[in-house]
């Protein structure tokens, strides 16, 4: 069996991994990725970010044509399936794959399509479909991944119900859906059907929908989401989920029980560590299949590193890919390594949310004295010309300094809007402050004017 030697190897080919293997390749290393599926791209590009994404931006322009007064001598409003939909998802999806495979080709580094296992603490075994081979590498990125936790007592089998990677696979538009979990996945979902025009359940195990977000826009979320025709049940466990030819039955352990055409779970995920042969080199993974690292993404054997959603939090690409980034810049030594940590958070429901740096609860309950300064975008000039009017922006600074502490956005557009502030949360000393939007000039009109807006209205509040 032939042996390659190689300074790093990277296991997985998503966004983590990418990050991993370029950076390690553009400072003269020797690099190999191994990916297990026939393509690039993870999670990421083929059953996550970018078919949901794309996925929602068609049903948006759906919801725009069916809700713009304009249109209405074109003719009646229009339900497209979701097959078809899907299908513009799949157009973006072969347009990455076809730039990401061209980054490895055109940094040298050797891609290797089969399933990785641990030999020893620097071997891996990799087999494809007909060939095997193993690599030698001083160091080692394990870069792979998550996948849905799938409960045992739920059959995943049945032709009715699904998860939120099997969902990609529906070749129907069911009029009635079920969602379990109400997590950034489920709630995303959730808007999508909802904008087809399919009557959803989104049940919540929790008490409010995505808790970690400011509480403003998490009820602001709820309220959308029951306009959109959403029912939403919180604090509710399932005890069964039963399909049949015609449908599927979710008994709760309230005593209810909710029927629909079918049933998605979007309840939690689990690290993809179980086929890797652990074993062999003493690492052990947590029940959710996902890794340890330190501060510097190393496993508890200094020369196998982590990234990405194998070891959890926050199971985002963008933080995904600088993970990677990050443990490569480690290893080479280079001036870029940075502990990933201030993560701008992109959820894409209908509308958007996103948000950067600290909530009202928080600063309240570490008794910061903050204030808020608001801008509501059905003020906006530019939302008012684009008929999206639905949103806020929300800026969180401290009374005395006025140094920005949160940037906390919902509506169109909010996932670009937030790093505006992001950048101004990130200058040093007094450039970190209200007086920022307050004296800069913006274009007019423009989803940005947003900020000088609510800096505005923040500095009202000061006296």
């Amino acid at each position: 069996m032939a042996e390659h030697h190689y300074d790093v190897v990277v296991i997985g080919a998503g966004p983590s991994g990418e990050g991993a293997a370029m950076n390690a390749a553009k400072h003269g290393k020797r690099v190999a990725i191994v990916e297990d599926k026939p393509t690039v791209g993870g999670n990421c590009t083929h059953w996550g970010t970018i078919p949901s994404k794309a996925l929602r931006h068609s049903v948006k322009q759906i919801i725009t044509f069916n809700t713009n007064v304009m249109f209405r001598d074109i003719g009646e409003p229009r339900w497209f399936s979701f097959p078809r939909v899907l299908q513009n998802a799949e157009k973006v999806m072969g347009k990455q794959v076809k730039l990401r495979t061209e980054f490895y080709a055109r940094n040298r580094v050797d891609l290797f399509n089969g399933r990785a296992s641990f030999l020893d603490e620097h071997r891996l075994e990799v087999r494809g479909g007909k060939s095997e081979e193993i690599l030698n590498a001083k160091t080692i990125v394990i870069a792979t991944g998550s996948r849905p936790y799938l409960p045992p007592d739920v059959n995943f089998r049945h032709h009715r119900i699904y998860n939120s990677d099997s969902i990609l696979k529906l070749s129907h538009t069911p009029r009635t859906l079920i969602i379990y979990g109400a997590g950034v996945i489920g709630s995303e979902y959730a808007s999508i059907f909802a904008g087809l025009g399919v009557k959803v359940d989104l049940i919540n195990p929790g008490s409010r929908l995505l808790s970690f977000l400011d509480d403003e826009i998490s009820d602001a979320l709820s309220y959308h989401l029951r306009n959109s025709g959403v029912l939403v049940r919180h604090n509710e466990q399932y005890e069964s989920v039963e399909g049949d030819d015609h449908g599927v039955v979710l008994t709760l352990q309230s005593g209810k029980k909710i029927r629909a055409d079918a049933f998605l779970w979007c309840n939690g995920r689990a690290g993809n560590t179980d086929k890797l042969a652990l074993d062999n080199i003493g690492l052990e993974p947590n029940g959710r299949g996902q890794l340890s690292v330190d501060k510097h993404y190393r496993t508890a054997i200094p020369h196998i590193y982590a990234a990405g959603d194998v070891i959890g939090w926050p199971s985002l690409a963008s933080a995904a890919y600088d993970q990677g980034r990050s443990a490569s810049s480690d290893v080479i030594g280079d001036e870029y390594f940075r502990f990933v940590t201030d993560v701008p958070t992109g959820i894409y429901t209908i509308p958007e949310i996103s948000s950067v740096g600290k909530t009202e609860r928080e600063l309240t309950e570490a008794k910061v004295p903050y204030e808020v300064g608001q801008a509501f975008f059905k003020d906006l000039a530019r939302a008012q010309i684009t008929g999206e009017a639905v949103g806020m922006l929300k800026i969180l600074f401290h009374r005395e300094t006025r140094q920005i502490l949160g940037i906390h956005c919902f509506g169109d557009q909010a996932a670009e809007i937030v790093h505006i502030g992001q950048a101004i949360m990130n200058q040093e000393g007094e450039a970190n402050s209200l007086n920022y939007f307050i004296n800069t000039t913006f274009n007019y009109p423009t989803m940005a004017e947003a900020y000088r807006v609510a800096a505005l209205n923040g500095l009202n509040r000061i006296f």
